[in-house]
């Protein structure tokens, strides 16, 4: 059963009738550029074939119920009672459950986008998805997408994809209690097929950057390492407050702001694990440019080291990675992958590998040998092209 029938089957089996409509979101490959998004910097994700479903539909209450095929839990609560349910900014506990706070936090994110909120109708959502949970392809990002595009229809509030991405953003920050950037929202929402989405987390303006790797004989290897991540957690946290820490000291307003030519005076203005947090985020910016830029002149037979050398630098100066993904990036270089890294957050998830199509079995191999050597359990591998964002399939 496709996760697309799964919903529609989940949505009759608790309301007894047939959803309004499916709507689907994609996840997400980060090419490069981590944790550079809420420093207000540079990043280039691709939306990828894997999505997750809303089935949903109105009722005739003022109440959103909300189902999923990944736990038996349903969770229900009054339009009203929104407001009430997510004081996660200032501090407390969402008092839902984790994965009730992505639809749930998403419906209350866009009662602001709502002229008359008085008037909206109840909704049952039916959610079901074929994003790996804490792989590092944002199966967050799709799940809000897809919640955001199927109330955005029947709210009626017509908001358009820049927007939901905020409101998703809004939601996984505030409902969720994860420090995320935009990254994830936006490269869900704006995804084209064949194309990377450059992005300036500043000003939001972005454009699609061709990739060409099926003209090119290459592929992009995802390997799940199956070690699970969790954003709302305190490592990702603890980075982030380094790097506001780091651009406090630097006087600036986010490290954005600070170059590669200027890391050797932030060397002499704080303790040296600020510094490391500090000069990956800057490094980590102009990786983003320079691959950018390489794309359009060489193709993407000339961004291997780029990406290898933003492994590096999270592997050493952020350290987010995990044995894990370095055991999954050595390897794959080994067995001849043109660049590897990590993707998303860290400390578990994924790693991509940037392969010539005629070695893709031997890269797989690699990979799953290496891991075994090393006592890991099994690596999941799918390899992965840019997708198109959300859309309403039924």
């Amino acid at each position: 059963m496709t996760s697309q029938d799964a919903a529609r089957t989940l949505f009759h089996a608790v309301t007894g009738t047939s959803p309004a409509g499916i709507w689907s979101a994609p996840g997400r490959v980060n090419l490069i550029g981590e944790h550079t998004d809420y420093n207000e910097g540079f990043v280039l994700p691709f939306a990828i074939p894997q999505r997750t479903y809303a089935a949903a539909g109105p009722r005739a209450d003022r109440r959103i119920r909300v189902t999923s095929t990944f736990t038996a839990e349903a969770v229900e609560v009054a339009i009203d009672d929104l407001d009430r349910l997510f004081p996660t900014a200032s501090g407390a506990v969402p008092a839902v459950t984790e994965w009730a706070a992505y639809p749930l936090g998403v419906a209350w994110a866009l009662l602001a986008h709502a002229p008359d909120a008085g008037a909206l109708p109840g909704l049952d959502i039916a959610l079901s998805s074929g994003v790996p949970v804490g792989a590092g392809l944002s199966s967050s990002a799709a799940i809000e997408g897809a919640t955001a595009s199927a109330i955005n229809d029947l709210w009626s509030l017509g908001l358009d994809a820049v927007t939901l991405a905020q409101v998703g953003r809004r939601a996984e920050n505030e409902a969720v209690g994860a420090p995320t950037g935009i990254m994830d929202q936006m490269a869900s929402m704006l995804g084209q097929p064949d194309a990377a989405l450059f992005l300036d987390c500043r000003s939001l303006v972005s454009r699609p950057v061709p990739l060409g790797f099926t003209d090119s004989g290459l592929e992009l290897l995802v390997i799940d390492t199956r070690v699970m991540h969790a954003h709302s957690t305190g490592g990702y946290r603890e980075r982030r407050e380094s790097c506001e820490r780091g651009a406090a000291i630097l006087g600036v307003p986010a490290l954005r702001d600070v170059q590669v030519d200027d890391l050797d005076r932030a060397a002499g203005l704080m303790d040296d694990v600020t510094f490391r947090r500090v000069r990956h985020i800057v490094t980590e910016n102009q990786r983003v440019l320079d691959t950018v830029d390489a794309l359009a002149a060489r193709g993407p037979r000339a961004i291997g080291e780029l990406l290898t050398a933003s492994h590096a630098s999270m592997r050493d100066d952020f350290e987010i990675s995990a044995p894990e993904l370095d055991v999954a990036v050595d390897a794959a270089l080994s067995a001849g992958a043109l660049g590897a890294r990590m993707t998303g957050g860290g400390f578990g998830g994924s790693a991509i590998a940037l392969i010539d199509h005629d070695r893709s079995e031997q890269v797989a191999e690699s990979v799953c040998a290496a891991f075994a050597a090393s006592g890991f359990d099994a690596p999941h591998l799918f390899t992965v092209a840019p997708s198109a964002g959300p859309r309403r399939d039924a």
